[in-house]
């Protein structure tokens, strides 16, 4: 957008954004929460940092969510709140990270300007909860620049600052009125070069009279029938985020010193807890206007507990920028069933750190007295005493302090990749492969086969990374899973044979290689230019009715051999190994799952929604291939266990119990050392974790 452009052009620097690694700001594992003393029903800031420095806190992040305290009327500013929380918390060797408080716009703002609340399909948003201003409105950019930089000023040569965050979970909140339309039209013109022949052949806009011929009769698309539109309106919609969070960083970057590191806070899909990739931002495209990424994760915990949500958001953000990340926001109590077990706490801290997590931030120190978030509990209850939760935490926090020139700056060597994609995502929720595509009330199914293959993956124990299809590093990889690649470029899609042919190993889900970049279905044989790899094709698919599994090849005892919502009438070619039919008197001369040997690589095609039980043995065939043998693990959830290298080129191994019950293992390794026991461990040793236990060996190769 021409606002963004214009700001970005002014004030562009030649900011060094490796300038905090030099500086050793990670330098040790960072432990904290986030502190509101604004939220406070008392004074109590010194009893805090009492009980933070008890508990090991090193750090808080502060100020995100309290713009009206800042400038509670107009251009009237007042940051003592802030400076008084950095004089204290530098007195007593506590490092801060502040946050731009531009995600919850102050009531005056609202009042005097009610055109920065976003259109929505929905209407104009109403006044109150957060998140609802359109991030492209230039009155609200004005005003979130001028407060931005008010508070750099006021902050940023501060010693106890260490970082930054930009704004809070950024997403495009549904920002669909008049100026957006304009800009997107903008961004129509500029991709197809003017041409709109070519952008009404691409959208297949002859449909039902949507053909557009004058740039100036182009419509609003809120109430567009058309998924090609659909899906290039939110993939601008993604880019507005980008946009806006490179258009603070920038600001912010004015004011940092070479000790300062800028990141942001990004979130996932929501299903009362993170779930799996945002519909809203393009994490791997919005990472880049930050120096180092952040997350906020969020799980289930008691019994439903395992570390899945941790893994795979971890994953995600370690991937972003190849190197570790910061967990900004995770629970330490929350709601009622996350409460955690004893044990629980420490056993999530140490599964962050595992993933390449830097900083473990809990949301938040305090639990609040009242407003929307009342019983979303902090490390302290509402009396705001020492409670066994926090007790734990102080355990965790001394055991980090000695820990952290061992577990610092961890690296990953994995040889296993999921390929995701927002524009696959958006696609399948115009085109669900369960339900009716014109019922919009669903959640987004990309993620369930995410998970699924995730998941099943996770508790075999093999750790993977997660990368876009465009990131041409997934050469690198032995094995790349790729759920749902229902909308790709041609390009993409022979890069994906090209990897295959020189010797790579890939896993495609039902619904792939469907369409183009354009959501254009291609007219040849399906699955279109990937059948060439996968060596079968399909014409037909339907919903199966009491449709079972059958092999010749895989051994389907004991599991769920039941296909539901979706499945693919699949014709191998000669040479293509089936692995599974329908059991089905009229489907089952079909092929339903295939492998198919590619150059000197090899490709499976699973053509239909499975189980769980039945991707386990899926990914058993494969990891017996070679370059894929050294994967398998003889141990599977609940016990989990993580590798990873520290700044020493060591090699460590953490043990997880996601259980209840102990868990005994034989170490197969020569020689360790178990770092939070300070013991030595020999080969065939049994170590024991207790329930919900973890362990950490360090390799000793000699």
């Amino acid at each position: 957008m021409f606002i963004f452009n214009n700001i970005f052009l002014k004030y562009k620097s030649n900011y060094n954004i490796n300038l905090y690694i030099k500086g050793n700001i990670m330098d040790k594992i960072y432990y904290g929460v986030a502190y509101y003393r604004e939220y406070l029903p008392v004074e109590r800031l010194d009893e805090d940092i009492k009980l933070m420095l008890d508990a090991g806190v090193n750090y808080v992040r502060i100020a995100e969510s309290t713009w009206s305290t800042y400038e509670p009327q107009e251009g009237h500013f007042d940051f003592s709140s802030i400076l008084i929380v950095l004089d204290k918390m530098h007195k007593h060797k506590i490092d801060v990270i502040i946050g731009t408080p531009t995600y919850a716009i102050p009531a005056w703002l609202a009042k005097k300007y009610p055109d920065v609340m976003a259109v929505t399909p929905n209407g104009r948003n109403k006044y109150g909860h957060r998140q609802k201003m359109d991030i492209t409105h230039p009155v609200y950019l004005f005003y979130s620049e001028r407060i931005i930089r008010n508070l750099m000023v006021a902050v940023a040569s501060h010693p106890a600052v260490i970082g930054f965050q930009i704004d809070n979970e950024t997403k495009y909140y549904d920002s669909c009125g008049d100026n957006v339309q304009i800009e997107f039209v903008k961004y129509l013109k500029k991709k197809f070069n003017g041409d709109l022949n070519k952008l009404n052949e691409c959208y297949g806009l002859d449909y039902w009279s949507n053909r557009v011929d004058t740039w100036e009769d182009f419509p609003s698309v809120i109430g567009t029938i058309n998924a090609s539109l659909g899906c290039e309106f939110q993939k601008f919609q993604r880019k507005l985020v980008t946009n806006f969070l490179q258009w603070q960083a920038n600001i912010v970057k004015e004011y940092t010193l070479p000790r300062q590191f800028i990141t942001h806070n990004f979130d996932f899909e929501w299903r009362t807890w993170s779930y799996g990739v945002n519909a809203e931002v393009n994490h791997f495209d919005s990472s880049k206007a930050v120096d180092i990424t952040g997350v906020d994760i969020y799980h289930p915990s008691q019994d439903q507990l395992t570390g899945i949500e941790i893994a795979f958001a971890g994953d995600i953000a370690r991937s972003t920028k190849k190197k570790n990340y910061l967990v900004l926001e995770t629970e330490a109590q929350a709601f009622k069933n996350w409460t955690p077990y004893p044990g629980q706490l420490k056993l999530q801290a140490y599964s962050h750190i595992a993933s390449g997590a830097a900083l473990i931030g809990y949301w938040h120190w305090h639990s609040i007295h009242n407003s929307f978030e009342t019983y979303w509990k902090g490390l302290l209850s509402h009396d705001l005493r020492p409670n066994p939760v926090y007790y734990e935490a102080c355990t965790i926090g001394s055991e980090l302090k000695k820990l952290s020139p061992h577990i610092l700056s961890l690296t990953k060597r994995n040889k296993v990749v999921f390929i995701v994609s927002n524009e696959c995502l958006s696609a399948i929720d115009w085109h669900p492969y369960k339900g009716h595509q014109f019922d919009r009330n669903f959640l987004h199914q990309y993620n369930d086969v995410f998970r699924l293959y995730y998941d099943t993956l996770y508790k075999m124990n093999i750790e993977v990374d997660i990368l876009p299809i465009d990131d041409n590093s997934i050469f690198e990889y032995d094995l790349l899973i790729v759920p749902l690649l229902y909308t790709a470029s041609n390009e993409q899609l022979e890069k994906l044979n090209q990897y295959v042919a020189k010797g790579g190993n890939v896993i495609y889900s039902f619904k792939s290689g469907f369409s183009d970049e354009y959501m254009k279905v291609r007219t040849k044989i399906q699955p279109g230019i990937i059948s060439e790899a996968c060596g079968v094709t399909y014409q037909l698919f339907v919903e199966p009715n009491d449709v079972n599994l059958m092999s010749d090849v895989l051994d389907f005892n004991e599991c769920d051999c039941k296909i539901h919502d979706w499945m693919e009438l699949l014709e191998p070619f000669d040479q293509t190994t089936i692995l599974a039919n329908y059991d089905h008197p009229y489907w089952g001369k079909y092929a339903a799952i295939t492998c198919n040997d590619y150059g000197k690589g090899r490709a499976i095609y699973v053509g239909c929604s499975i189980s769980s039980s039945i991707l386990h043995k899926i990914y058993q065939y494969i990891l017996q291939k070679p370059r894929l043998s050294d994967l398998k693990s003889s141990h599977h959830f609940p016990l989990i266990i993580k590798n990873a290298i520290n700044s020493q080129n060591q090699k460590l191994r953490f043990y997880f119990n996601y259980s209840e019950k102990p868990i005994h293992v034989f170490f197969d390794e020569k020689k360790g050392k178990d770092l939070l026991n300070d013991t030595i461990v020999k080969h065939n040793d049994k170590l024991c974790l207790q329930d919900w236990g973890v362990l950490i060996i360090a390799l000793d190769d000699n």
